[in-house]
């Protein structure tokens, strides 16, 4: 009976949750969320110790990797600087020089004054003639350089056939007792290689002491930079320079470039990291006490308890509040989507948040001002295309006995073989004939050229010697269906803008070319053609919408214009089809427009 109650009383209460999508919700998020976030806890508990350890060891190396790189850069830099001396000129000339100049002298002790002072991180400069007449030339006043006999013998003497560097030595100078690690180079003839001297370059070792310090390893922790021999050349510890590394960690052997391992036990264990820095011979060689890592190691853990117990409580809180957020807007949109009635016009829903159910509320409030808007752009572009239309046949010549007026005059001049004036008056009767046309809107591509070309003949015979007209028309083309008018007015404008504006004759060029789907239009002109400006300017008054009414004035004044071509080409062919116009300063201008094939008139 008892185990019955308890089967009754889950089923009750899955019952109770899934009959709420708030509440299933609820739920789900809670088991998806607190369950991972229990074992992460546990799993990271067991992990910290490992982790803060390998962490500390990364961070470690990370700085040894970045002292070394500072290191290996001034290494670079004090080498190159070695070999810039050894090229330069004044050197090469004052070490080859027979004769001792004390103004050479000067001027050379200058320029190493220069070029020490310009890098911080080094001490001093010398250069050692091979003649033992000339005095060592150097930045700074040395009384003695701490270096062994030895090698003191083999810079004097010029025993030194290639570059080293030397351990840390110590060096009297007029400015006092400064620690130094200095490249000594053999200075040689460019062009016969023989030697001429030698150079010392010193690295001041405080500077690279204040390098290691920077480091700021944990606790008492210390780097130090170490020689072949294991000799302590540098350290953030001033305590150890000059001590071997076998002295200080008996037994340690660093293998490899770059490693890390424990030392010691006890309290005395400690963390050993280094990186060799190539070609040097040299180690950085960082010890951390391992005592930091049971410190960090306590702290860590008991953060993490108090985290995840905090994070539990917080997470369920926040899970709840926001599956209240999320739910609440949906259930609303739902009852008012419901009671909407879909004959009439879309009501507008408030707005009340900005994620995804807010963006599908904005949608939905959309639809409607978007369905009632292209429907009224549809009608105002019917509207416009029709006043267009209409415009253009506003700006035609329409008494019929004008036309008849011009044949009679056309037949009197062949008569009085007047054959100038029978040309222009036949040229402008056929360019009547072709506007009336019975209030056509559209023509065939060969009637648009005869058109154009009858416009060109009178114009010719208006300006003798000015301007050459040139037709060129594909013969697929002829029979192809196109709006009327188009080509006449790009003629004028090229005639008028373009060739009357230049000093000589000009020419006139009007083609008419398939491409896939359509035909490309180009009326080009060589005239004085336009400048940037002027042609941005043009493309904006060709885009820029204005009141029909304005149209319509310019109409009357008998000029079609660019504009009014170019909007009849939108209005009837859509957005590609519009005028296209190239120009330069000189050079003329040339206007193309494209127009789709409706496969009507094809041969």
């Amino acid at each position: 009976m008892k185990q019955d109650t308890l089967v009754n009383e889950g089923d009750g209460l899955m019952r109770w949750i899934s009959s709420s999508l708030k509440r299933k919700l609820s739920t789900l998020l809670l088991l998806s969320v607190l369950v991972p976030l229990l074992a992460l806890g546990l799993f990271a508990y067991n992990m910290a110790a490992t982790t803060t350890e390998e962490k500390a060891k990364q961070a470690g190396t990370s700085l040894l990797r970045q002292v070394s790189t500072n290191l290996e850069f001034i290494v670079k830099d004090i080498e190159n600087l070695s070999i810039f001396l050894i090229g330069q000129k004044d050197v090469q000339q004052y070490l080859s020089a027979t004769g001792d100049d004390p103004i050479v002298q000067t001027r050379m002790i200058e320029f190493l004054s220069n070029l020490e002072f310009s890098k911080a991180y080094i001490s001093d400069i010398t250069i050692y003639p091979l003649q033992p007449s000339y005095p060592p030339l150097s930045n700074a006043t040395i009384f003695d350089t701490g270096l062994t006999v030895e090698l003191d013998e083999r810079i004097h003497n010029h025993q030194t056939t290639s570059k080293f560097w030397t351990e840390r030595y110590r060096t009297e100078t007029a400015s006092g007792p400064q620690d130094v690690i200095s490249l000594i180079r053999p200075i040689n003839n460019l062009y016969g290689f023989k030697q001429l001297g030698t150079v010392v370059i010193s690295l001041d070792e405080r500077e690279i002491a204040k390098m290691l310090k920077q480091t700021k390893m944990p606790g008492e922790g210390y780097v130090m930079l170490t020689n072949k021999s294991g000799k302590v050349l540098s350290s953030s510890n001033p305590d150890i320079v000059g001590r071997h590394l076998e002295e200080l960690m008996p037994g340690v052997a660093l293998e490899g470039q770059v490693g890390t391992f424990n030392y010691g036990k006890r309290d005395g264990k400690v963390t050993i990291l280094y990186d060799a820095i190539d070609d040097m011979g040299w180690t950085l060689t960082g010890v951390m006490p391992f005592s930091e890592y049971r410190n960090q190691n306590s702290y860590v853990l008991q953060l993490m308890v108090v985290v995840i117990a905090v994070s539990v409580l917080l997470v369920a809180v926040l899970v709840l509040y926001f599956v209240q957020k999320v739910t609440n807007p949906l259930v609303m949109l739902a009852q008012f989507l419901k009671h909407s009635n879909p004959e009439e016009p879309l009501q507008t829903y408030p707005v009340q948040t900005m994620d995804e159910v807010g963006q599908l509320v904005r949608s939905y409030n959309k639809l409607s001002n978007r369905i009632e808007l292209l429907t009224d752009q549809v009608k105002q572009e019917e509207v416009n295309k029709k006043e267009a239309d209409m415009q253009a046949l506003q700006a035609q010549i329409n008494p019929h006995f004008l036309y008849n007026t011009l044949s009679s005059i056309h037949w009197m001049a062949l008569m009085s073989r007047e054959e100038k004036i029978a040309e222009m008056v036949g040229s402008l009767s056929d360019f009547l004939r072709f506007s009336l046309n019975k209030g056509e809107e559209f023509c065939t591509v060969e009637q648009e050229f005869a058109h154009a070309n009858h416009y060109g003949n009178i114009q010719s015979i208006r300006f003798p010697d000015k301007f050459t007209l040139h037709m060129e028309l594909e013969p697929a083309l002829k029979g192809q269906i196109m709006l009327k008018l188009l080509l006449q007015p790009l003629i004028e404008n090229a005639l008028i803008h373009g060739i009357q504006k230049g000093p000589g004759k000009g020419e006139i060029h009007v083609s008419a070319k398939s491409t896939p789907g359509g035909m490309l239009f180009s009326v080009e002109d060589t005239g004085v053609g336009m400048d940037a400006d002027k042609l941005a300017e043009l493309r904006v008054r060709l885009e820029d919408a204005k009141d029909m009414k304005e149209e319509k004035v310019r109409l009357e004044k008998g000029s079609y214009g660019l504009r009014n071509v170019n909007k009849r080409l939108l209005l009837h062919y859509g957005s590609l089809s519009g005028l296209q116009i190239a120009s330069a300063v000189n050079e003329g201008t040339r206007v193309t427009f494209y127009i789709p094939m409706t496969g009507e008139g094809e041969e």
